[in-house]
């Protein structure tokens, strides 16, 4: 069991907001028990990617969610920018060559570079779909694999699957977990939930919250509660 103080840069804050004007107003509510926050697309595309530096240059910790794919100079040049912004993690999808190529680019940096596995909305009907001949967990295993040849610096997994995943990785790699739901909660359009307590005791390093606490009344105690539940694993 832990105290909150020392799992609270372990809870990352999805910043799922449509406007930077919402998501400054979520970071001044959340002070003093937040400090590491996620951008993804929906807030990138209306001005995030300036906030990502102004919070970084400000000392909070930023995760930038944009899971690159790409040909490799283009997924590269990318990262090399990114570095430049201050990131603290980044996610690229985990396809063996744009690791390679991410890697070489953040070398020499603190860039933590997250291999995205399968998205926590997905199952198995929807990997049927996609045309993947893997069930979900049987890809996110070979994935990590495929990561940890790579050296990345951690995987990106349903909190489910994270023990399987810790066991393939080893104790150093970071193991983020979105698609967290306190007890009780609605699960939205996640597929592969776990609770705060579960996914710390599955070996998750870090846990990604994103409606629970921004889409709550009262942000600052709903991140308070997620942080308790943490703390009791």
């Amino acid at each position: 069991m832990s105290s909150i103080d020392t799992i609270r840069d372990r809870l990352i804050v999805g910043l799922d907001l449509p406007t930077v004007k919402e998501a400054e107003r979520a970071v001044r509510e959340l002070e003093g028990t937040a400090s590491f926050y996620k951008i993804g697309y929906q807030l990138a595309f209306a001005g995030g990617l300036d906030f990502a530096r102004e919070l970084a240059s400000g000392g909070t910790k930023v995760f930038l969610d944009m899971k690159l794919l790409d040909i490799d100079n283009t997924v590269a040049k990318g990262v090399e920018n990114i570095v430049k912004m201050g990131m603290t993690m980044l996610t690229l999808h985990a396809y063996p060559k744009a690791m390679k190529a991410a890697v070489e680019a953040a070398r020499g940096s603190d860039l933590c570079l997250l291999a995205v596995t399968v998205l926590t909305s997905m199952d198995e009907k929807d990997m049927i779909d996609a045309g993947y001949e893997y069930d979900p967990h049987t890809l996110v295993l070979r994935r990590a694999e495929q990561a940890l040849t790579a050296k990345m610096g951690g995987i990106v997994c349903s909190a489910s699957e994270a023990s399987a995943v810790r066991r393939i990785v080893g104790p150093n790699m970071a193991v983020v977990t979105p698609g967290i739901r306190p007890s009780g909660s609605d699960h939205g359009d996640q597929k592969r939930v776990v609770t705060p307590a579960d996914a710390m005791r599955n070996g998750s390093s870090h846990l990604v919250v994103a409606r629970p606490i921004v889409g709550a009344v009262d942000r600052k105690a709903a991140a308070q509660a997620i942080l308790e539940e943490m703390a009791k694993a």
